[in-house]
């Protein structure tokens, strides 16, 4: 039996990921800090907890005993994420999470890590695992880049499976509503202009759904190390603008270059997916168009809550 413990269940990604879990044949316990509505769950076996509370992370995952670990629980708030204290706070208890699992018997764990890791200042703007620089320049990036150090050296000796999957730019159903795709796709509902800036810089962009199978592919594959989790598409973000406005009809409310573009904004950002692709054996199931599109679709559906 594949017993799966999947934190940060209710969150933009781990929501997605319950599906493919079951689709796989895991019997999956979901941790978060209430259970969502949603008919899946009534497949799932839901755990409240505050991961934050050792006593709470022992006591969830002894009463589980999982032999499967999939961890997206962290803190996202937007626009906070970045130099928020609390990405210590959650280093600590990841890695909590990891020596309790190991402890109970685990054979398997995944952790999500990110971009940010990467050193953005040099290069051609291709990331590549195994051989692009790493240099965070956010707390962030730094964060996620030494519990990904500390997971690494801990699996080795605790001859635990692990793999860490470096997130790049995601957008889907229920995003944060300032996040770029929604917040175009909000401006546009709404009648306003969009207002971004030139819109030149190059991004790998990849939908929520896929972001979450893929994640579950990694589990659920021998893979170990960092793999990254995008699209491996370079794409301008004002053609992402674009295709959003002739989505709505609106092209002609993007406003390129309203705003300025960060100085620290680096011109190109976007993946080398060999790994996940010829190791993990994973594609996306959505294009960017399509992928857009249901983004969009899901905005119209749910506009009254905007």
């Amino acid at each position: 039996m594949k017993r799966v413990l999947l934190t940060g269940a209710t969150g933009f990604i781990g929501r997605h990921a319950i599906q493919p879990l079951l689709a796989r044949g895991y019997e999956v316990h979901a941790v978060g800090r209430q259970p969502i509505a949603h008919d899946v769950d009534r497949a799932v076996i839901w755990h409240t907890a505050n991961l934050l509370e050792p006593s709470q992370v022992e006591a969830v995952v002894n009463a589980v005993q999982p032999t499967h670990l999939l961890h997206f629980a962290w803190y996202v708030t937007h626009g906070k994420f970045w130099a928020a204290p609390e990405n210590l706070d959650w280093v600590s208890a990841s890695l909590k999470l990891l020596r309790t699992f190991a402890q109970a018997g685990g054979q398997r764990v995944v952790m999500s890590g990110t971009c940010a890791e990467y050193d953005w200042t040099t290069g051609d703007g291709v990331c590549r695992e195994m051989s692009s620089g790493l240099k965070p320049a956010t707390l962030y990036g730094a964060s996620k880049y030494a519990l990904h150090q500390m997971l690494a050296s801990f699996a080795t000796q605790q001859k635990l499976s692990a793999a860490w999957g470096r997130i790049f730019f995601l957008y889907g159903p229920d995003e944060a509503p300032q996040r770029f795709v929604s917040s175009i796709i909000r401006a546009l509902l709404s009648g306003q202009p969009a207002r971004m800036s030139h819109g030149n810089q190059v991004r790998d962009f990849l939908h929520v759904a896929d972001v979450a199978e893929a994640f579950v592919a990694l589990l659920d594959s021998e893979v170990q190390g960092p793999v990254n989790i995008a699209s491996g598409q370079p794409v301008a973000l004002k053609d992402v603008a674009l295709m959003l406005g002739d989505a709505l009809n609106q092209r002609e409310r993007i406003e390129l270059g309203a705003l300025p573009a960060a100085s620290n904004d680096p011109p190109k950002l976007v993946a080398d997916v060999g790994r996940m692709h010829n190791e993990v054996n994973w594609r996306p199931r959505f294009n960017l168009a399509d992928g857009l599109a249901d983004a969009v679709t899901w905005w119209k559906e749910h506009e009254d809550h905007n």
